[in-house]
């Protein structure tokens, strides 16, 4: 009796199924073999998600086999269970629950959820019948790692051996017979490697992204700040010159509804462009998401084989630098209105001072010229403030030129608008009469009569820019975009494209003639030694070491100590200059057939000054004409 039941026994692991372990149910037989219940051997072959193989010895089917009753093997497992008393088995346990569908499953069991798979079995287990491997000395070799959903992907089509190499030349995976055979002489790395290394590149792309992005939505958020700071600035804008049209209403009504609508011009224009930037800004945003979302879809997949060929490139907007643009409503026009404005008033009020009957003495012809003349030499104060300075001694930032012309380099305006970007000191509004020092400057009529103070000066290339090169015995400087091989010393300009002559002035009267190739972005004027040579502050007129007369754009502007007053622009090509240091005072002359004064500059000298020039756009020149009747 007990060698029966040893006999059972040992019958009882023969009838066993290798999936649900336990007797079989319905067996059915592969051609390999091997026998299983119909019930687990289908449910194993639905959760496949590519070939179809042998649960036991991994026997590749090209086709889903028909499966039949194995009736042998039916009918010894009934007579097993007759014999051993045991009943027929209710199959209830082995239920294939999908509760997780991407869970890999055991190979062996199908039922429990795999936590390695062993690349050298093709085979994944659960935590029972991944044991052997970990405990028996024999599979120490084995190479496990994290479950993966298709062991087939990874054999390679040619020899059926695991693609544990990567060839970095034709971006592919290979076995070991590929790299002896067809991929002899690549440069390649292991599988590993190539997955650590794809995985660092795609979260660098991920960081660089995360990093754009935060930036583009901060300067959104400052945009729609700036939003209502220009509604505000227009406001202010329009609250100053309300406060000067009410005294003239009468006669410049219409000029004031014009003037209004330039500021809501300038509003419109200012919000419209903050909307496209917004509109572009989100744009990049959008699309640096859709890489992020392609990056982190990848990275999810990182244990497939297309991860380890994909290839992801950043949107070209990630080159692109976000920046919050400066707009407000100083544009050229408004400052024209507010000006004239001003100095309108200021005249009409001197005007109506006089008594009735000299009126006409002032404003008649011959004696209108001389009054007009020394209208254009009044300085008012910035169109950022009102006539009178601000009482808190609050700086507000000077008006820029933010549309240069058509064919204007956009590096040029970047740059312009940085150098421009400097606080306006207000000043006060001198009497009408010209002071007293310069009469005998104004009354220069003919041109020979400066003549006989004139010097003969040269460039010193020691201070010149590096986009300054002189010609023509150091009498001639032109500006370009190709920088010369200066050596850097202190005395050299090195943020404005300046320079300097070698002779300076402390006493007596000196003039000299410059001819312009063009009157467009150029300054011509005076400066003491020490000026600054490194800063932005180092422009003319943009400190209280210079002076100068400009041209920027269309407009005629003079500056000293960052205070500008907008002249009426002759459009000269030659320009005479006569410094008189006694005197303390140096006028600037449209030279035609007769020399015609445009501006004096009245300041008490401490030390020798220094003709100086500014030039900006590319080609421009200036030099020095030689003095002759």
């Amino acid at each position: 009796m007990a060698e029966n039941m040893s006999l059972l026994e040992g019958l009882e692991d023969e009838l066993t199924c290798s999936i649900c372990l336990c007797l079989f149910e319905n067996p059915v037989s592969l051609i390999c073999g091997h026998s299983f219940c119909a019930n687990c051997l289908e449910a194993t072959w639905n959760d496949r998600v590519s070939s179809l193989s042998c649960p036991q010895c991994r026997m590749v089917f090209t086709s889903k086999p028909e499966l039949k009753k194995n009736t042998v093997l039916s009918a010894v497992l009934d007579a097993y269970r007759i014999k051993a008393g045991v009943s027929e088995p209710v199959k209830e346990h082995f239920e294939v629950k999908k509760t997780d569908p991407d869970a890999i499953k055991c190979d062996n069991c199908m039922e429990a959820k795999a936590v390695k798979t062993c690349l050298t079995c093709m085979a994944s287990y659960c935590e029972d019948h991944v044991r052997p491997h970990r405990e028996n000395a024999i599979f120490r070799a084995h190479q496990l790692c994290d479950p993966l959903p298709d062991l087939m992907e990874r054999l390679c089509s040619d020899h059926g051996k695991l693609m544990e190499f990567y060839c970095s030349q034709h971006q592919s995976c290979i076995c070991s017979t590929c790299l002896q055979d067809m991929h002899k002489g690549c440069e390649f790395i292991t599988a590993d490697e190539r997955r650590f290394k794809q995985k660092t590149d795609l979260n660098d792309k991920l960081n660089i992204l995360e990093v754009k992005t935060d930036k583009n939505q901060q300067v959104i958020t400052q945009m729609k700040e700036q939003q209502n700071k220009l509604k505000d600035l227009a406001v202010t804008r329009k609250r100053i010159l309300e406060a000067e049209y009410r005294q003239i209403r009468e006669m410049i009504d219409r000029d004031e509804k014009e003037a209004m609508l330039a500021i809501d011009k300038e509003q419109e224009k200012g919000q419209s462009k903050l909307v496209s930037l917004m509109k572009k800004f989100n744009e990049n945003v959008e699309k640096m998401n859709r890489t992020k979302s392609e990056i982190n879809s990848l990275l999810d997949q990182s244990q497939s084989l297309e991860f380890l060929k994909a290839s992801v490139d950043l949107p070209s907007v990630v080159n692109f630098e976000p920046y919050n643009p400066r707009i407000n409503v100083e544009s050229k026009e408004v400052i024209a209105y507010h000006s004239s404005a001003v100095a309108l008033k200021e005249w009409i009020t001197r005007l109506m001072d006089h008594p009735l009957e000299n009126r006409i003495y002032v404003i008649k012809p011959g004696v209108l010229v001389q009054n007009l003349y020394k209208l254009s030499h009044m300085r008012f104060p910035s169109p950022d403030r009102g006539p009178k300075a601000n009482p808190s001694g609050a700086k507000q930032k000077m008006s820029k030129s933010r549309n240069p012309s058509k064919g204007a380099n956009p590096v040029f305006s970047k740059s312009m608008e940085n150098l421009l970007d400097i606080a306006v000191k207000p000043v006060d509004i001198p009497d009408i009469n010209p002071p007293a020092s310069s009469p005998a400057v104004q009354n220069f009529i003919k041109r020979s009569d400066l003549l006989k103070y004139g010097t003969i000066l040269n460039f010193d290339v020691r201070t010149a820019h590096k986009r300054i090169s002189l010609s023509e015995n150091n009498t001639k400087v032109t500006v370009s975009d190709e920088t010369a091989y200066y050596p850097d010393i202190p005395l050299r300009f090195s943020v404005c494209s300046q320079v300097l002559c070698t002779k300076g002035f402390s006493q007596g009267r000196h003039y000299w003639e410059i001819k312009m190739s063009s009157n467009n972005f150029c300054g011509l004027g005076l400066a003491y030694g020490r000026i600054d040579r490194k800063g932005p502050s180092s422009r003319l007129g943009r400190n209280a070491d210079s002076w100068c007369v400009e041209w920027f754009n269309v407009k005629l502007s003079a500056w000293h100590n960052s205070i500008e007053t907008v002249l009426q622009n002759p459009n000269p090509s030659r320009v005479g200059v006569l410094l008189d240091c006694d005197q303390g005072s140096a006028t600037f002359y449209n030279v035609q057939d007769r020399v015609y004064p445009f501006h004096t500059f009245v300041f008490p000298f401490t030390e020798a000054v220094y003709p100086a020039f500014w030039i900006f756009s590319n080609g421009s020149s200036v030099s020095f004409c030689k003095l002759s009747n």
